[in-house]
């Protein structure tokens, strides 16, 4: 036997179980409120029949269980936002190349025009004045 219950005999309570009528109205109680006033714990202790400290126990482990649960909710709530956010990252990422590609044939066409253009009133077309039309990553802008 441990030697502090031979020097406290007191002191060894043996510890029931709850059962399930007690827990629904701990569970309902904790619906209600998450945290115990002293009088509350003792009201509820008084109509479960047992200890106010075994009644604070039950709170203090249900709490602890809330809040892992809250975190889960909140990480999944959280990882499907993220999952959305990167499959309109890809759609945005596949319009913006679809949109390079149908700008890089329209300067192609720009250019075709321009060209046809100064050969017909006579002029050289240097292919180098197309810069005057696009910035450094190929873009298109119009005067």
């Amino acid at each position: 036997m441990d030697i502090f219950y031979e020097k406290h005999p007191q002191k060894q309570i043996s510890k029931k179980r709850l059962n399930q009528e007690q827990v629904r109205l701990l569970e309902r109680s904790f619906t209600t409120q998450k945290k115990l006033e002293p009088e509350q714990k003792q009201k509820l202790a008084n109509q479960l029949g047992v200890p106010p400290r075994q009644v604070a126990i039950w709170y203090q482990n249900k709490r602890a269980r809330w809040r892992t649960q809250s975190l889960e909710v909140e990480y999944s709530t959280v990882q499907v936002k993220l999952e959305n956010a990167l499959a309109d990252k890809r759609r945005l990422e596949r319009d913006v190349k679809q949109l390079r590609e149908e700008l890089r044939k329209a300067h192609e066409m720009l250019l075709g025009n321009l060209k046809k253009n100064q050969n017909y009133n006579g002029a050289v077309f240097d292919s180098n004045c197309s810069s005057d039309f696009s910035d450094q990553r190929g873009m298109l802008w119009i005067a």
